[in-house]
């Protein structure tokens, strides 16, 4: 397959949740022009992005809005159930595991690593917290797939590098640093006061 953009791959993801929106109002096709709508893009983008995975639809019909849905759920590996282990269990990392909406998705987190030996050993929604040291271990038995790093900057990398070796190949990144890797593993970064400057830069020159 060619390479894909990340904002067609973001895009594929807008489109999964506008069409678990319209299936939860029993609204059962959907044409191109009214997904754009809802998404603030032109239809000839919404085709675009559709056609880099094949053919969707029927000329004149639109959509099957479960079809689609499951289609693009395909697409984007959703459904298979994602092992997810959390490095870091301060503000950031205990939010993290009581949002419901990772395991709604299929993100399941089942390991939680901090090397703070006061938080080791804590419960949080039937998980203990372990000491980092054990994560080689746990990375492998509970067969980890992806890892999410909510620790200090100064730390991310290093932790990164360790996890690599560990074979984890996927980061979900929420420190505040730029992480090098290998190209065959992905970090996205997830930076909250980056976006918090976008919104400051848009009021102080609107």
């Amino acid at each position: 397959m060619k390479k894909i953009s990340d904002s067609t791959i973001q895009r594929l993801s807008k489109y999964y949740r506008t069409l678990s929106n319209l299936l939860e109002k029993e609204i059962k096709t959907i044409s191109s022009k009214e997904i754009a709508h809802i998404n603030n893009i032109t239809s000839a983008q919404v085709r675009k992005d559709l056609s880099f995975f094949g053919t969707f639809g029927k000329r004149g019909l639109g959509y099957n809005v479960i079809e689609l849905r499951d289609q693009i759920s395909r697409i984007l590996g959703l459904q298979k159930k994602w092992n997810v282990g959390l490095v870091g269990f301060g503000n950031i990392g205990h939010a993290l595991v009581q949002y419901d909406e990772f395991k709604k998705q299929g993100f399941n987190i089942i390991a939680i690593f901090d090397n703070d030996q006061k938080k080791c050993g804590k419960e949080i929604n039937e998980l203990v917290v372990s000491h980092i040291s054990e994560a080689q271990r746990i990375v492998k038995d509970k067969e980890i797939e992806i890892i999410i790093i909510a620790v200090p900057a100064k730390f991310a990398q290093s932790l990164v590098e360790k996890f690599v070796e560990y074979g984890v190949r996927a980061f979900l990144n929420f420190a505040p640093s730029s992480i090098k890797v290998p190209e065959n593993v992905l970090v996205k970064n997830e930076n909250m006061s980056i976006e918090l400057e976008a919104l400051s830069f848009f009021l102080t020159n609107r």
